[in-house]
């Protein structure tokens, strides 16, 4: 028999993500054949293809045609009327300039790969082509980080209906994958979603799985759909239910998948593939399978990167991900709920050093790969300890980065020993500065000493990325701007930092026990029937909407220091991309260079059109309905759903004609050509990227 494991779209594509090499090595040593694909990185490269992009941009002419010979626009139109101008003149540059952007992040010489100018230029041009994809599309906004529209993953008959051919752009490449696995008569399929962004896309490809390849089992797993499912499991659900919520049954909710697999899955996976090979129904027992955790991971085989198309990752060079430790040895910061676990995070286990010495070097022999990204919830400083003495015994050339808690035990001699031992870079657990938050976080350091292992390692050659949070419940707008000036004043020891806002997670001691936090009241909406949501409210309000204003825009004054970028790109967290940058440039170098803002894709033009609707004012307009339409389903009504939203929307006033003139050009708003200042046409500024509070993926 042959198990085919499916990385599904829309997920990082710059390396291999560790899910499916780790149980395509466990099956492997048990005997099972496996076909491991990364239906990720194959979607994304046949999107963005000059000829794909073409015809996305003929289906984006053709449905501004359409719209602009209605009499009126409704407001659902008028929304699509203005993303379809929003993205089309990068509709127009980008099939001509996607080519040499994808060469550029490839470029095996690393002369353009690390050229800031070529950089951005192929970042920008990249991520042009995926607004033309969610304008083609719309109202679906896609990106290597989310995938998204007005309803997606309310309920069963929504993501049937967003899995649909006209609605899901990854379709043909869905069918054409289903015909491989055919051929390669595959009988169980394994989908292994772990990123939010892939939830939607796995169901529209099980959905396509079982239409054209009938008679296989379809299972899925990974630590978003296990946190989803966790919810409306009967036996776990009633522990993470909210108020409002309405909980979809069994069958909808796992839709066109056979089974699933809740927490690792190597155990359960296993089991699996032999009772089909027995010619048993791996679900017999029930379409919900627990799997059981690797208690020893010193049994786990390195991961086996065979099979995936290793030179088509969007690098210059392969970066290989490896897990050395599972869960978190902290394991009880108060707002966490991470990976594999019903709450918190999942119990604590170290592979031997030794095993992950002799697995690396193992890796970098076979693959030719120097740098590698340790993957895991976080990383001990003892064991990293051990490691790095390890690599430098053993006179091995690798580096390595990985998340970090910023322990006292950092001191300058350790980190010194920890970069000779070959880490590169360590994002570091910073989350807030003021002392009342940490307490109620249950961090356990003090932000003293954070700042303390923050420099150790700058000055030991170490990159230093500081993750941190503002909006804690009841966090005031003091102690947030505690974090600001903790981030700034670490200025020169910081090689990156995220600063994002609190959400509330359903596993989360916050949401199991919110009353203890401040907060009046934990709530869904109803319609929401998959609980994708969790929305709360403070028993006092810790901010005024101005000191809101006041943050946002010191967060982004502050961000300034820093050449950011969103993930996966060089300049966010913890990706491939940036650790290689490190490697090259040294730990300082996102600090100067040429930013986003002024990278042009190659070829763009600025133009002026006929529009049949004055683009500009609908622009401003439909965007405050929407806004507003959402609020009120949320915070008033709490009931979402295509119903009660067309209800509202419907009753909006429709856009009638006014023909105007637009200018427009690639990453900004239309304008109407003869608005005038000074004797010159006023165009449109860049919308404001979120690339400072952005968090890590």
């Amino acid at each position: 028999m042959t198990v085919a494991l499916i990385y599904p779209p829309s997920a990082d594509p710059t390396a291999p993500y560790l899910a499916v090499p780790t149980l395509t090595a466990w099956l492997r040593q048990h005997g099972i054949a496996v076909l491991p694909i990364d239906a990720n990185l194959e979607c994304w490269e046949a999107l963005l293809a000059p000829a794909s992009l073409t015809a996305l941009g003929e289906q984006l002419e053709q449905r501004l045609a359409e719209l602009d010979a209605k009499p009126s626009l409704s407001h659902t139109e008028q929304l699509d009327y203005v993303a379809l101008w929003r993205a089309r003149a990068e509709a127009a540059c980008v099939p001509a300039a996607i080519e040499d952007a994808l060469a550029t992040l490839r470029d095996r010489s690393g002369v353009r790969f690390y050229s800031e100018q070529a950089y951005e230029q192929a970042v920008a041009t990249v991520e042009a082509a995926q607004r033309v994809v969610s304008a083609a599309h719309a109202p679906l906004s896609v990106d290597f980080v989310a995938y998204r529209t007005p309803f997606s993953l309310l309920d069963g008959a929504e993501i049937a209906l967003d899995s649909s051919p006209a609605r899901n752009p990854f379709y043909d490449q869905y069918v054409a994958l289903a015909q491989r696995l055919r051929a390669a008569q595959v009988t169980l399929v394994g989908l292994s979603v772990a990123f939010p962004g892939q939830i939607q896309p796995a169901y529209a490809l099980a959905h396509a799985l079982r239409e054209h390849l009938p008679g296989v089992h379809i299972t899925v797993g990974g630590p978003a759909l296990t946190q989803m499912l966790l919810r409306l499991e009967p036996s776990a659900a009633k522990k993470h239910e909210a108020p409002g919520g309405q909980r979809a049954d069994l069958d909808e909710v796992l839709g066109p998948f056979h089974s699933a697999v809740l927490f690792e899955g190597e155990v359960a996976l296993l089991a699996m593939a032999q009772a089909v090979a027995r010619g048993e129904d791996p679900a017999k027992n029930g379409r919900i399978i627990r799997g059981s955790s690797v208690g020893n991971l010193a049994v786990l085989p390195a991961p086996d990167f065979d099979g995936l198309p290793l030179d088509r990752y969007l690098a210059p060079e392969l970066v290989l991900p490896y897990d050395p430790t599972r869960g978190c040895y902290w394991g009880v910061c108060t707002f966490c709920h991470y990976g594999l676990a019903e709450v918190g995070t999942a119990a604590y286990r170290e592979r031997p050093p030794e095993t992950v010495l002799d697995h690396l070097q193992a890796l970098q022999a076979k693959y030719g790969t120097r740098v590698f990204y340790l993957s895991q919830d976080v990383f001990s400083p003892k064991i990293a300890l051990r490691i790095a003495r390890g690599i430098r015994e053993r006179g091995l050339d690798l580096r390595w980065g990985t998340d970090m808690r910023p322990e006292k035990t950092l001191t300058p001699e350790k980190c010194a020993e920890l970069a000779a031992g070959g880490q590169l870079s360590a994002a570091l657990g910073v989350e807030s500065a003021s002392p009342r938050v940490l307490k109620l976080i249950d961090k356990g350091i003090p932000p003293d000493d954070v700042a303390q292992a923050d420099k150790n390692l700058s000055a030991a050659g170490v990159a230093v990325e500081a993750m941190c949070f503002t909006d804690f419940p009841t966090e005031t707008y003091r102690e947030a701007m505690q974090s600001v000036a903790f981030v700034d004043e670490l200025r020169d020891d910081l090689a990156l930092f995220i600063l994002g806002r609190f959400d509330l997670t359903h596993g989360s001691l916050v949401a199991q026990k919110p009353g203890e936090f401040g907060i009046d009241e934990v709530w869904q909406v109803e319609g929401d029937r998959l609980g994708t949501g969790l929305f709360f409210a403070e028993r006092r309000p810790s901010k005024t909407d101005a000191q809101q204003v006041k943050l946002d825009r010191a967060v982004a004054e502050l961000a300034g220091h820093w050449r950011l970028h969103r993930y996966p790109w060089a300049g966010a967290l913890s990706t491939a991309h940036t650790m290689l940058w490190y490697a090259r440039h040294g730990k300082g170098v996102f600090r100067t260079g040429v930013r986003a803002d002024d990278a042009a894709i190659p070829g763009a033009q600025t133009r002026t059109a006929t529009a049949h609707y004055d683009v500009a004012a609908l622009a401003q307009a439909s965007d405050a309905n929407e806004a507003a339409i959402w609020a009120k389903l949320v915070y008033e009504d709490r009931r979402v759903g295509r119903e009660p939203y067309q209800a509202l929307a419907q009753a909006l006033p429709h856009a009638q004609p006014a023909a105007r003139r637009i200018r427009y050009a690639p990453d900004e708003e239309p304008q109407t050509v003869g608005v005038a200042t000074s004797g010159r046409l006023k165009l449109g500024g860049r919308r404001q990227s979120t690339a400072p509070n952005a968090t890590k993926s």
